[in-house]
């Protein structure tokens, strides 16, 4: 069974308090957690977002999405599916249709990975400089630590 698909709901603390006492790992059951790693997802904030104002078939999605694979594209449809924010369709006809729509629960969702992505695309600038500053530092105290070449090879 793949991950984050258990049929078996799981028991969360019921307060900040009770989350507070125990430690991360013991929280990797948490549904919230499970909710979280499914809709925090590249795939799933891409297909999201792609559904935001229409329907599409599946290789018009996978058309949308550069570098998702067939399998990867199916597993992240069936999840969204599962947990009711993607809606599929299938017509009766030769070939076979089907539709991939986001459910009036995947909308709410889209509103907030809007907000994300309005956020990401008002400080991409400054965590650009942010990475190039880290990375100089890096190389700076990795070229610190590295052995000086033997004279004598």
């Amino acid at each position: 069974m793949e991950e984050g698909t258990s049929k078996e709901p799981t028991l969360c603390p019921s307060n900040q308090d009770d989350y507070d006492a125990l430690q991360w790992d013991v929280r990797e059951g948490c549904e919230v957690r499970q909710i979280l790693d499914r809709v925090a997802d590249k795939w799933s904030l891409l297909v999201i977002a792609i559904l935001e104002s229409r329907t599409l078939r599946f290789t018009e999605l996978r058309r949308e999405i550069d570098g998702i694979s067939q399998r990867m594209l199916t597993v992240t449809l069936r999840q969204l599916e599962r947990d009711g924010l993607v809606r599929r369709t299938v017509y009766p006809v030769v070939p076979p249709r089907v539709d991939y729509a986001l459910t009036p629960m995947g909308t709410t969702l889209h509103t907030t990975i809007r907000s994300l992505v309005t956020w990401t695309e008002e400080h991409q600038e400054r965590i650009a400089e942010a990475r190039a500053r880290y990375d100089a530092r890096a190389d700076a105290e990795a070229g610190m630590h590295a052995e000086p070449a033997s004279a004598g090879r």
